[in-house]
């Protein structure tokens, strides 16, 4: 069978995709990046706002318009916390909840899908990940969260923490890396609490892959900022560890995060941003934000901005507050009105693309190693070009007519300016008496 996967929402629902894309290709299934053309569509939905659960249902019913003799697989947070939507939806022919994810393709081979002959081998250069498009692999390293943010609902469709053993991240690492792929994106529900049933921490575990692999880049997905070891940052003195980390904030004020139940205050983000970068080059801190949170007063958000400003984030993802039900902040008193939360959305967009070029522009004339992703038209300047990200995770572009093949290599530039839309970087390849004296591992001119 040709299977189609595809995520909405976190890296952990694209960390899953690719695990049972290779679990699919192990039972002699192929994966198609073309829904249109697929036997099996698995849909990994995603709950996080209402928002995207109209977006779940809508991608349910273009698959099912577009390819409607294919067999239809939902899962994900959003089926999850609706078990009813296999009957609401005829168009779904299976869906598998949360607590059944890691069964997914042994209840799909089941339920749905014949047993073809499994592949004894795979060639090197044919992970799933490859063929899917991407360059960038996604680890599930956990799932699940025991702590319950007042806005939150996806704790609710998770279920409590759950860590995988060390050991199965290492293979698998190892065995992405024997495949050509030179960066993993450690992710999960709650990242910073990996171990706490394994008497284990992301600390540890971190120092054991840097051990145990030889992978050319390690990255963090997004880290709660009240869950980090007191040597954490030490951690990136092996410059495999890329020197960049998602910290979300939600709010710029302590009387918001309190309201929020978040275990972490201004000053402790203040503090813990000061120490990366004090003992990390170049380090670059991206966060997440709640606009219009209930009880969120215009003094409270002028405030948070200001500390939003301080901060320098590089990137923010904004999300107008989402009223979920299920959440302790959906019977909050003082919820904000929509207009409200929308003029402080642009109010924010304007402040982070500001943050956003600032960042980018102290970039300018640097050296350092990009992992250059397949080349693309682009529109803004009628060229097509090779796009990456830098160590500290910022979009590089490089003309494609300035270089030979390089997608999937790391290969070393100088920050020459930003872009037209000024939103990313451009770069010029450096000449081999031009690198660096200590050239990133695995990358090349």
């Amino acid at each position: 069978m040709r299977v189609y996967l595809r995520a909405l929402g976190c890296r952990l629902n694209e960390a899953e995709l690719e695990n049972w894309a290779e679990q699919f290709r192990d039972r002699g299934h192929s994966i198609s990046n073309d829904g249109d053309a697929a036997d099996l569509i698995v849909l990994n939905t995603c709950a996080v706002t209402n928002e995207a659960v109209k977006k779940s249902r809508q991608l349910i019913r273009q698959a099912h318009r577009s390819n409607p003799s294919s067999k239809l697989v939902v899962t994900g947070c959003s089926a999850t916390l609706d078990p009813d939507l296999e009957r609401k939806m005829s168009a779904i022919d299976l869906l598998v909840a949360n607590h059944e994810k890691d069964r997914l393709v042994d209840i799909v081979s089941a339920r749905l899908a014949p047993e073809a002959a499994p592949r004894i081998a795979t060639d090197p250069g044919e992970t799933p990940l490859f063929l899917r498009g991407r360059n960038r692999a996604f680890i599930k390293i956990q799932d699940g969260c025991r702590h319950r943010c007042s806005f939150c609902i996806v704790t609710v469709a998770r279920g409590g923490e759950r860590s995988r053993p060390v050991r199965d991240i290492i293979e698998q690492i190892n065995r992405l890396h024997a495949r050509g792929v030179r960066e993993v994106v450690l992710t999960g529900v709650h990242v910073g609490g990996y171990g706490s049933d394994l008497d284990s921490s992301l600390y540890k575990l971190l120092q054991t892959v840097l051990a145990q692999t030889s992978i050319p880049r390690l990255r963090l997905a997004s880290v709660e900022p009240w869950d980090l070891h007191e040597d954490f940052f030490e951690l990136f003195a092996n410059r495999r560890l890329m020197p960049h980390m998602h910290l979300p904030l939600q709010s710029g004020h302590d009387r918001v995060l309190k309201r929020m139940a978040r275990r972490c205050n201004t000053a402790h983000f203040r503090e813990l941003v000061s120490r990366a970068r004090r003992l990390v080059p170049d380090f670059n801190v991206t966060t997440d934000i709640i606009v219009g949170f209930p009880g969120e007063t215009d003094e409270y958000w002028r405030q948070g901005l200001s500390f939003i400003r301080e901060m320098e984030f590089s990137h923010i993802h904004i999300f107008p507050y989402s009223r979920r039900a299920g959440t302790a902040a959906a019977g909050m008193p003082d919820q904000l009105d929509d207009v409200s939360r929308r003029e402080r959305c642009r109010q924010l967009h304007e402040l982070a693309r500001e943050l956003k070029q600032a960042c980018l522009e102290r970039q300018v004339g640097k050296r350092l190693a990009v992992l250059f992703e397949n080349a693309r038209a682009d529109r803004a300047s009628g060229t097509v070009q090779y796009s990456g990200y830098s160590p500290n995770y910022m979009r590089v572009a490089l003309p494609a007519r300035d270089a030979g093949p390089i997608a999937n290599e790391l290969v070393q530039v100088q920050i020459t300016g930003l872009t037209p839309t000024r939103d990313a970087l451009t770069a010029r390849l450096l000449r081999s008496s031009e690198q660096p004296v200590e050239a990133l591992p695995g990358s090349r001119v």
